[in-house]
């Protein structure tokens, strides 16, 4: 059991939840059926959109957050991609159960299935939620304690779900438009060895070339073919045929070695079960 859960426990408290739906009655529905299903839960805050979300979530470090897998601007499954980057930045806090709101079974079955988020589907039934509650009251009993070395990371199920949201027949990007110097340049994806953002540019790095792009990762990681690109860190994305080995820092970090070139690259803790046994 993590830190955070236990420090609830003995003060006698309930786990703490942040909300997010962008239709309020379904908000309000919800809520109240949670009061009456969980009594000990508390709601601590509520989001409208995705963004929103992130934010309650960074600044209340909840147990657990409920995300409408559709909301507009950012996605539930966004939203769930930034909110499992934000354990990496904040050391104080384990990260929380992923709980997502649908009214589509397809969605979240899968993730459901390999016991690493979970759902309620809308319209919120009492039955159906009080067997929903009680998987993720045991999912949070069993924080930090399971051995989840069989079982998919959280990164691959949302991936996954993202895959499933987008349009029927959509094709993994095969060029990059890039800026090379003061000219733009067609860059096969097979060329490119890694994606790497600051706040305002992508670099994109072959054997010969370095260009830039304005293409954040978000939107990448999932043009991308994921079996030739893994994200690795919030603001990385390698090319599997470009991993020269992984080593270890001084801290203990993990570092991914790429062939032909001297540069290193972090891996952030969401991400180290992609190497496993290196």
């Amino acid at each position: 059991m993590s830190e955070a859960s236990s420090t609830l426990l003995e003060q006698g408290s309930g786990p703490r939840a942040v909300l997010a739906d962008d239709e309020r009655l379904m908000r309000d529905q919800l809520r109240a059926r949670l009061t009456e299903v969980w009594p000990e839960l508390q709601i601590v805050a509520e989001a409208k959109n995705g963004v929103e979300a992130v934010k309650l979530v960074a600044e209340h470090k909840p147990d657990l957050v409920f995300l409408d897998i559709r909301m507009p601007g950012m996605t539930g499954v966004e939203a769930a991609r930034e909110i499992a980057h934000l354990s990496d930045d904040l050391e104080d806090w384990p990260g929380c159960e992923i709980v997502f709101i649908t009214a589509y079974d397809q969605y979240a079955i899968e993730a459901f299935e390999q016991g690493v988020v979970d759902y309620v589907l809308k319209p919120a039934e009492r039955e159906r939620l009080t067997i929903t509650v009680d998987r993720i009251k045991k999912r949070l009993a069993q924080r930090g304690a399971e051995d989840d070395s069989g079982t998919p990371h959280l990164q691959q199920i949302l991936h996954r779900l993202a895959q499933q949201l987008k349009p029927a027949g959509t094709q993994p990007l095969k060029w990059i438009q890039a800026s090379v110097g003061q000219a733009i340049q067609m860059i096969p994806v097979d060329d490119v060895l890694f994606f790497i953002s600051d706040e305002k540019y992508t670099r994109v790095q072959t054997a010969s070339v370095e260009a830039l792009i304005r293409k954040p990762i978000k939107e990448l990681v999932d043009e991308l073919d994921p079996e030739q690109f893994w994200q690795i860190h919030r603001s990385t994305l390698v090319n599997t045929k470009a991993i020269a080995g992984v080593t270890r820092d001084m801290r203990g970090r993990q570092m991914v070695g790429i062939k032909g070139l001297n540069e290193k690259l972090e891996v952030s803790r969401s991400y180290t079960h992609l190497f496993k046994g290196m």
